[in-house]
């Protein structure tokens, strides 16, 4: 599927976006954690060799396989999915980097499965997306991730594999002479509408569209981020709001797969910041259950816009990564239930302790799940000095 230079070419834009997404840089000697599901081992080795050419400490880490995932869950007792396993603190806690590549054997193998497990397992782990978090805050961190293809996605996708992999390739430039330099123009004009929108005073957002009525509350001192290198590809410009805020419609016309099981037509109804009404056409308990993990489950953690002139993605990749960067007619608005980014704190970052986050409406939760509606839309803000202005219509930033 991929040729020697492909993988290659994928590698380096990969450590372009290591590189980008922390705000200082790489010394030899830091340790970066490279993190593969089983499929993407080919991938895997082209990056431990760059990562090894740039004088890194590469720590290698291969994911649990399906059968593992179902071993796990379905016979692990509570103590036993509870459990982290020691040096994990440690091993976080001194990690420079990491690099996930996604690229997953089965996206239906837990279905049926007690989504409560999953819950606390998820619950027990968020203290190493914690520590994470604050050396990213710190700049002593940074991620980046992507995926690579596998049979069960494109067959989830509806597409061959050969045509699974075009579509990767193409939304990450791949099929340039240097990836990289693309992804670094795609930087400098997300950079130019990431400005505009900080420019205004927004005091609210609503989204319209077919199936969506949904106002969202920015908060005080947020900051539209997006095209960061965390994530390769993306086109997003979003931010972590009030959730407080929340209120009104949002319903989500693209599946997602999460934790083995598929989804349909959710429909989240929000009242005072919290998703009161949940509903889906396919896995509804899952859905259900998913958010009442934990306190923060039901509320909103994300708010995402993607221009459709950014993204070359016009497919459904039955992967999350893709999917929420969206292209086709009409970009996309994602909202994501859960725990929210404090990178989209736009005072000091070293200062945004759990009491100012909690004091600022920063969502707390050991779930962050995207759901992404791709219906033609307007998004109107509403500014504080008075007076609405349309932001985004028909896939576009108009700014």
């Amino acid at each position: 599927m991929f040729s020697t230079d492909e993988l290659k070419k994928y590698a380096r834009t990969l450590w372009w976006g290591l590189s980008t997404a922390r705000t200082s840089p790489y010394k030899p000697g830091d340790l970066i954690l490279l993190r593969f599901d089983q499929p993407a081992t080919e991938l895997a080795e082209a990056v431990f060799d760059l990562l090894m050419d740039q004088g890194m400490v590469p720590v290698v880490r291969q994911n649990l396989t399906s059968s593992m995932e179902v071993s796990f869950y379905v016979k692990g007792s509570e103590a036993q999915i509870r459990t982290v396993p020691p040096g994990d603190r440690e091993l976080t806690a001194n990690l420079s980097g990491l690099i996930s590549l996604i690229a997953p054997a089965s996206l239906t193998h837990l279905a049926g499965t007690d989504p409560s497990k999953i819950g606390q397992a998820a619950v027990a782990r968020k203290f190493l997306r914690e520590i994470m978090e604050g050396r990213e805050q710190t700049g002593d961190f940074g991620w980046t991730l992507c995926a690579y293809p596998t049979p069960e996605q494109a067959r989830c996708a509806g597409l061959s594999v050969e045509d699974y992999a075009r579509v990767i390739k193409r939304a990450c430039f791949l099929d340039d002479a240097d990836p990289a330099a693309r992804w670094a123009g795609v930087f400098a004009d997300a950079q130019r509408v990431k400005q505009g929108l900080n420019a205004l005073d927004i005091q609210s957002l609503r989204v319209e569209s077919a199936n969506c009525d949904l106002r969202v509350t920015p908060g005080d001192k947020r900051r539209w981020l997006g095209v960061s290198g965390h994530n390769i590809p993306s086109f997003e410009i979003f931010l972590s709001p009030d959730w407080r805020g929340t209120e009104g419609v949002f319903y989500a016309d693209q599946p997602s797969y999460r934790s083995g099981n598929r989804v349909a037509g959710v429909r989240l109804e929000f009242k005072a910041g919290r998703a009161v009404s949940v509903t889906a056409l396919e896995g509804q308990e899952f859905v259900q259950k998913q958010l009442a993990m934990d306190e923060g489950a039901a509320q909103l953690g994300e708010f995402s816009l993607t221009d459709r002139r950014h993204s070359r993605i016009d497919t459904f990749m039955a992967n999350t990564l893709f999917d929420e960067n969206f292209g086709g007619s009409f970009g996309n608005c994602h909202v994501a239930v859960g725990a929210s980014y404090s990178d989209t704190y736009s005072g000091d970052q070293a200062r945004l302790d759990a009491e100012l986050k909690k004091t600022l409406g920063f969502n707390d939760s050991a779930l962050h799940w995207d759901l992404v509606n791709t219906e033609d839309k307007t998004v109107t803000a509403t500014l504080k000095g008075g007076g609405k202005r349309i932001i985004y219509k028909s896939g576009e930033f108009d700014l």
